[in-house]
């Protein structure tokens, strides 16, 4: 997949495209973005995504904006996956916040990406004060020549599909919930860096995962189970969250403790899957009572996994 900054002045090539945020890549952007390579495939054109840098909701109110589910690199290899040959990110700022509905139209989605058909969801808005819908869509496509088409909302066992119900799953400690709306078991992918060590002095080695946003979607203790290191799946225990008991600073890390590893992954671009969780964060009143609680923590995913065999081999992005 190519991925480019911005929108160009003027597209190199007709397109299928579709809009959105895309965070988590749920079931339901998937059922979009089959209809998108379908209809691509079809018409023998790329298969385009727009997406937005902020995501708006952080532009318009920082403060209130929710948990990301997903970075943006996570996000692109989920598209990706799923086979979007292009992805657009545009970001999202006052000039673009301000631009008008039919500007929208005429000067991103026709002249800047060359849009031929085009996929949006059922409650899609757009433009300044959210002016544009569908309804307008269907009428510039008519003049100007492309097709549009909308993804009715997707439910699973009567419940709506959407990133808000997964980011309530996982607030909720629901990870099977979460799964279920996701296809998948909930993940945090990023690159393996350097941390201050902590682990390594209690007798338990992390690896310390890049957190691109300051609030994740979850936090506590988990079994999990890691990609992307020599082509094998390994389980550990991870706490995510802004360990209380070794650092003041407030900022949220992930970090893993890897079972039966023993070789360098610094550097690495690894998945984190969060299969079952352990417990909450919490305080310890010293660093012997974190180091007994990981002991604690690790047996206990340890039995889970022993108990739970297939979920390590069944993992996938």
């Amino acid at each position: 997949m190519r991925v480019f900054r911005g929108i160009p002045e003027r597209a190199d090539t007709a397109a299928v495209l579709t809009i959105g945020n895309f965070d988590g890549v749920h079931l339901g952007h998937q059922a979009l973005l089959k209809l998108l390579t379908d209809k691509a495939r079809s018409l023998g054109l790329p298969a385009v995504v727009l997406t937005f840098e902020p995501h708006p909701r952080e532009y318009f109110s920082p403060s209130d904006a929710p948990a990301r589910l997903a970075s943006l690199r996570e996000k692109l290899l989920l598209l990706d996956a799923a086979g979007v040959d292009r992805s657009y990110v545009c970001r999202f700022d006052a000039r673009f916040a301000s631009q008008t509905a039919q500007a929208f139209i005429e000067d991103t989605l026709v002249r800047g990406l060359g849009v031929r058909h085009l996929f949006v969801g059922d409650d899609f808005r757009f433009g300044a004060r959210r002016q544009g819908n569908f309804s307008m869509l269907q009428a510039a496509g008519a003049q100007l020549g492309f097709g549009v088409e909308s993804m009715p909302t997707l439910s699973v066992q009567g419940e709506r599909v959407s990133s808000s119900a997964v980011r309530d799953a996982l607030g909720e400690d629901d990870l099977t919930h979460a799964a279920r709306l996701l296809g998948r078991p909930y993940s945090i992918a990023g690159r393996v860096s350097h941390g201050d060590k902590i682990g390594r002095q209690l007798g338990f080695p992390t690896a310390n995962i890049q957190m691109k946003h300051r609030r994740p979607a979850l936090t506590g203790v988990y079994a999990v189970g890691v990609e992307g290191l020599a082509g094998q799946r390994i389980a550990g225990v991870a706490n995510i969250g802004v360990r209380p008991t070794a650092t003041s600073a407030g900022r949220a890390r992930l970090e893993v403790h890897l079972f039966d590893w023993s070789g360098s992954c610094y550097g690495a671009h690894i998945r984190v899957h969060f299969l079952r969780k352990l417990r909450a964060e919490r305080k310890f009143d010293s660093l012997d009572a974190l180091r007994a609680q990981i002991a604690v923590d690790a047996d206990l995913a340890r039995k889970w996994f022993a108990d739970h065999p297939d979920r390590l081999q069944a993992l996938t992005a």
